[in-house]
């Protein structure tokens, strides 16, 4: 690497007093290939050191495999485990590789405690649909998770799609794995004395080199020089690689495992020994190489994709060693573990490294200064003015990017591989893997709202974590556990700081409130370039479960049935801050984000399933974007049916129809009189909307052609991209 006449650290962009305080803790200079190594692990992507010291306010109680590379929750005597991940930066030079190695990176987490890989999820952020550059990224990185995915055997069963100038210059790409394991299964990450270290997987490469530090800066005109950072995958490596991963963990004489992720074999090693506080010696001449001519600091940063590292006692060695040349994948012996308690480094029998591993994964922590910005009380006082007809209002709704069908991205992915699907793509507010190791149905769902995060960074991301529970508890699974990922722009800026505190106490109080646990999660940070900032996009995974299929509840309303809204009430509906509709017609947000009634949505969860119980239950769809009628919209063609309310006609106004506000569900039921008297008798606030009937929906003096409506919804991103 050339340094222009600048020192290597400097060329390497670590500050000077980051450099300093290497100084002080190594008592000397670090060689050339020390600061490399320093480069990296102490990178914002490696590193947090901008984001750990407020990541410990997350609840994690009840948590399984904390602090492991994915965490999980009990079920039974199996553990389900998930993590959302981001590949940001990188799929916005290259999409297409860029979101296949994000999944490709999240699977190996998953696959690295020992669980087998059994779905996927993706949140996905663009810039505007119409944008040529966005329709490039936004085919490309559709395409890299379907080729991905579809390859290597997992379903993709969820996800949610957004759309916002915010996005142009820096799409978010968040995926989402979740596996299973028995729970005594589980490996550790957590290297013992005295134990052998073997590579398995793909040939190491120059692809990757320096992507831990390209995570960690801001985008560019210049970025695109970066695309040598972003790794390359091969998915039919990593199908084999699952099986011999698997089957190698299956053997006791395997003590720990851990994937090549950011900064590869340097961050997996490093972070192993420092992990059970211990010596590592690496022979990187032992490295099995793809290309020629690599030096020390190349092998060690490269992330080339498709690779694990095992810890295995010397009566392990040949067996493991045997299972990879079974599933023709190279496995060498590159080093062992000992009681120094170094990380060194060897290159042809010479030493050429030699530091505690505590030094590299223990990087410096950062005070972030907050100060609330000055757009939130101004955006505050923002009013919609000159109210426009709902016919068009609905119109505009419904054919908005945001709201309109995905089925153009969900078409591209196999959903059914496996046999595990129960809920498809379209099927509900969340998705459904059968477990069937317990006999019941795991739920999934990931979520995020950044348009309220930005007015209000408390309750938006406090809202985000409410909407992923209502999304599985409309679908009759019970939540139990969260996965975030969050994506801010610098966190050396101070509004940007205060967005990332607040929306962690945001999250960390809901999921109190909850009582679910914050098992996993990633940081993702210097998403923005020199024009445009991301919005605060806290994205939020959640896992639920169900003991039968029998009691997943429809998120369709058929004819007949009579429509309520319970919860918040009609008369609650007082703005329409950070609504989708309001954004979609207006493009500018404004107003104050509701603030949810906790309390409230656990006794919604209650009645719904005891509705269900005792068969009162038609259908359910949570109240989120697009408001009450969005709701209604989508509950309706999914039982292709009609409606008419009964509402007044000052009931029907644009913020009782698109404000989204929180703690509502809408349900449908045939037997009004016991529906109404189980409500009343658990206090639950309800309203009379309408029945199932007709083929249009009429809302008092209203009538909206559904047939239209319909065709509006299911077309508008095909027709779009189709341009």
């Amino acid at each position: 690497m050339k340094t222009a006449g600048k020192k290597l650290y400097q060329a390497l962009n670590i500050p000077q007093f980051e450099y300093d305080e290497i100084l002080s803790r190594l008592k000397r200079e670090p060689n050339d290939l020390e600061t490399y190594l320093f480069s990296a692990m102490w990178s914002e992507h490696c590193g947090y050191k901008h984001s750990r010291k407020y990541l410990k306010r997350l609840p994690s109680g009840g948590a399984v495999c904390e602090g492991e590379n994915a965490g999980g929750v009990l079920v039974g005597d199996h553990v389900i485990t998930f993590k959302v991940e981001s590949h940001n930066h990188p799929s916005a030079v290259e999409p297409f590789q860029g979101a296949a190695t994000g999944i490709g990176g999240i699977i190996r987490d998953i696959l690295a405690i020992g669980a087998r890989p059994i779905a996927l999820l993706n949140s996905l952020k663009f810039g505007k649909l119409t944008d040529k550059w966005v329709k490039h990224l936004f085919d490309g990185v559709v395409d890299g998770i379907s080729a991905y995915g579809n390859s290597i055997g997992v379903p993709t069963v969820a996800g949610e799609v957004s759309f916002d100038t915010c996005y142009t210059a820096s799409p978010l790409v968040n995926v989402m794995a979740v596996g299973i394991v028995h729970k005594d299964k589980i490996k550790s990450a957590k290297a013992i004395p005295g134990n052998h270290i073997v590579l398995v997987g793909s040939h190491t490469g120059r692809d990757g080199i320096h992507g831990a530090s390209f995570a960690s800066k801001e985008l560019n005109e210049n970025s695109k020089e970066d695309r040598p950072s972003v790794q390359v995958g091969d998915p039919f490596m990593k199908k084999v690689l699952i099986e011999a991963t698997l089957e190698i963990l299956e053997l006791e004489e395997v003590v720990s495992c851990q994937d090549c992720g950011a900064a590869g074999l340097l961050s997996s090693t490093s972070e192993m020994g420092s992990m059970g506080e211990c010596g590592v010696e690496l022979h990187l001449d032992k490295v099995h190489l793809r290309e020629e001519g690599m030096e020390p600091w190349e092998i060690m940063l490269s992330e080339s994709q498709e690779r694990m590292v095992f810890m295995v006692t010397d009566q392990g060695l040949e067996k493991v060693l045997n299972i990879a040349k079974k599933y023709d994948i190279p496995g060498e012996i590159i080093g062992k573990t000992d009681t120094s308690g170094l990380y060194n480094l060897l290159w042809n029998g010479e030493q050429v490294a030699s530091l505690p591993p505590d030094l590299l994964t223990s990087g410096p922590i950062y005070t972030l200064t907050e100060n609330e910005p000055e757009y939130i009380n101004e955006y505050k006082n923002k009013e919609c003015k000159n109210f426009i007809s709902i016919e068009e209002g609905v119109k505009k709704l419904i054919s908005d990017p945001n709201f309109a069908s995905k089925k153009w991205v969900y078409r591209q992915y196999d959903h059914t591989v496996g046999n595990r699907t129960s809920l498809k793509p379209g099927e509900g507010g969340s998705a459904g893997i059968w477990l069937d190791e317990e006999g019941g149905v795991v739920g999934l769902t990931i979520d995020s709202n950044a348009r309220q995060v930005f007015l209000d960074p408390y309750n938006g991301a406090k809202n985000t974590v409410w909407e992923s529970y209502r999304n599985l508890v409309s679908d009759g699974f019970n939540p139990l556990g969260v996965t975030d990922c969050m994506n801010y722009g610098s966190p050396e800026k101070d509004e940007v700081a205060y967005q990332f505190v607040k929306s962690i106490d945001g999250i960390s109080d809901a999921c109190r409130a909850a009582d679910v646990p914050v098992v996993s999660g990633n940081v993702s940070l210097y998403n923005e370039s020199p024009d445009l900032r991301v919005y605060p996009t806290p994205t939020i995974g959640m896992v639920g479960y169900t003991d039968s299929y029998d009691k997943l509840i429809k998120n369709s309303f058929s004819k007949d049935e009579t429509v309520y809204i319970i919860g918040k009430q009609i008369d609650e509906a007082s703005n329409i801050g950070g609504s989708l509709y309001q954004m979609a017609y207006y493009d500018f947000l404004g107003g104050c984000v509701d603030s949810v009634d906790e309390k409230l949505e656990v006794a919604l969860k209650n009645t719904i399933f005891n509705l269900k119980d005792k068969n009162l239950l038609g259908g359910c769809v949570d109240i989120s974007e697009g408001g009450l009628f969005g709701a209604l919209f989508e509950g309706l063609i999914s039982g292709n049916s009609g409606f008419e309310s009964v509402l007044e006609n000052t009931e029907i106004t644009e913020k009782i129809l698109f404000g989204e506000i929180t703690s509502r569900y809408l349900i449908s039921a045939e037997d009004t009189s016991q529906t109404e008297k189980l409500l009343n008798n658990n206090k639950i606030p309800y309203k009379k909307l309408g029945k199932c009937t007709g083929n249009n929906i009429k809302l008092a003096d209203i009538t909206l052609d559904l047939a239209e409506l319909t065709d509006l919804y299911y077309k508008t991103i095909e027709l779009e991209m189709a341009k």
